[in-house]
């Protein structure tokens, strides 16, 4: 980021969301050198002071910053699908202030080396997840209090659940202590190599199906697991299925671990994404439209604690590849508020502070952060118009990933300013 002094802003009828214990309030608010300085009566006569417009803000909506539960980031300084930089000036862009990265990597995250941290100029907050286990191939234990005191701020595996003995053993060395444990509930020896969930609208597409059990059958696994060491922080990664929200909402609320849920698995399913668009290749797969419709129901009766990005990006050769050759995922932190907003808010009719809840709340927690709360001096806020249209085309802080499912669309809803991102200012006139 370079060093532009962002502009004074004095914003009038502006829809305020101070923290997750506080209600939105209509109102006016001053953000001055890049913080949020004052509201009410008093951001008025701040304002004024300085000689401000006061700048009609009805509709907007000014609120901490996202936090990204899990994302990837395999070759920070050289990747050629995606770099720190790269990655950082899309997700603040986006609206994000807290970005955690999985192990995986081109060097795996399985050690204190491994972990030092990220710097950011522009005040990203970069978290890094441990790894369970050693290059986390699920043979040998990582050393998991030694990357813990390193910094991690948890432990990941990878895209499966470690074995359950492996599982077990770790468990029981209690190193872990109250850290949390993001484990996968899929097991690929009974996906059948599908990558689409097993369904008729997956016959009728022709993809290869991947059955229910690759994600059920594991996960009773972790939750008999989770119910023998109570005093372990499961938490469950990337949800995938009705029959996965089921299980979890049978459990009693102080027995039932956190999860998970993929931005993109909340919008789209195999009945309907076209046959040709971006997005078919994920792992866990795509499920069908009641697989879709459940997990936004867990996600709303907090069954389901998070929403992650899970950010998975291919560089333009790799995206070249057939279907069942190319790696799987999905990138672009840019499209997920805008989308969850029409989807959720709009469509579904959910409160905005629900959606906050989901996009930085619950990731919060998930991490063990403090909650996220607009104070007079911070910089972590964003101001976002959910009627604000724009071409995904045209974005100058697009991100360098080629797997990006929306790349090419136009969306309703976009983030206009962050106290991270001084030039990120687009206007009442911006297009």
């Amino acid at each position: 980021m370079s060093s532009v002094a962002p502009p004074a802003l004095l914003l009038e009828q502006v829809q305020l969301l101070e923290g997750p214990d506080q209600p939105p309030v209509v109102t006016t608010v001053l953000l001055e050198a890049g913080a949020f300085s004052a509201q009410g009566e008093t951001a008025r006569q701040r304002g004024a002071a300085l000689g401000l417009t006061p700048l009609q803000a009805e509709g907007w909506w000014l609120a901490p910053c996202l936090i990204d539960p899990h994302s990837q980031l395999e070759a920070p300084w050289l990747g050629t699908a995606e770099t720190l930089a790269s990655l950082e000036r899309s997700a603040i862009a986006a609206g994000y202030g807290s970005v955690a990265l999985l192990p995986k990597a081109q060097d795996w995250r399985d050690r204190p080396d491994r972990l030092q941290p990220l710097g950011s100029a522009a005040g990203l907050q970069w978290l890094l997840w441990g790894s369970f286990s050693r290059g986390g191939e699920g043979q040998e234990l990582a050393g998991h209090g030694d990357q813990l005191a390193a910094g991690a701020v948890g432990l990941a595996e990878g895209e499966n659940a470690p074995p359950l003995a492996l599982l077990e053993r770790g468990l029981s060395l209690g190193e872990c202590g109250r850290a949390p444990l993001l484990l996968a509930p899929r097991d690929p020896a009974l996906s059948h190599h599908g990558f689409v969930r097993e369904g008729v609208e997956t016959l009728r597409a022709g993809w290869p199906p991947d059955p229910v059990v690759s994600e059920t059958v594991p996960l009773r696994g972790l939750l008999a697991l989770a119910q023998h060491h109570p005093g372990v922080r499961l938490q469950l990664m990337n949800l995938s299925t009705a029959a996965a929200v089921e299980l979890l909402a049978a459990l009693p609320p102080q027995g039932r671990p956190e999860a998970t849920v993929c931005w993109w698995h909340l919008l789209a399913d195999s009945a309907g994404l076209d046959p040709l668009a971006e997005g078919w290749r994920m792992v866990p797969p795509l499920g069908n439209g009641a697989d879709r419709l459940a997990l936004q129901r867990g996600l709303a009766e907090g069954l389901i604690t998070a929403v992650a990005v899970h950010h998975q990006a291919l560089d333009p050769e790799e995206q070249l590849l057939p279907l069942d050759q190319r790696k799987p995922g999905v990138a672009g932190h840019r499209f997920v508020l805008p989308c969850l907003w029409q989807e959720l808010v709009v469509g579904a009719g959910w409160s905005p502070a629900q959606l906050w809840r989901a996009l930085c709340f619950g990731p919060a927690a998930l991490l063990g952060l403090e909650p996220p709360r607009l104070a007079p001096g911070s910089r972590r806020w964003l101001l976002f118009d959910p009627a604000r249209r724009w071409h995904a085309s045209d974005d100058p802080w697009a991100p360098l990933a080629a797997n990006q499912p929306l790349a090419r669309a136009e969306l309703c809803g976009r983030v206009l300013a962050s106290g991270l991102n001084p030039e990120l200012w687009l206007g009442p006139t911006a297009t």
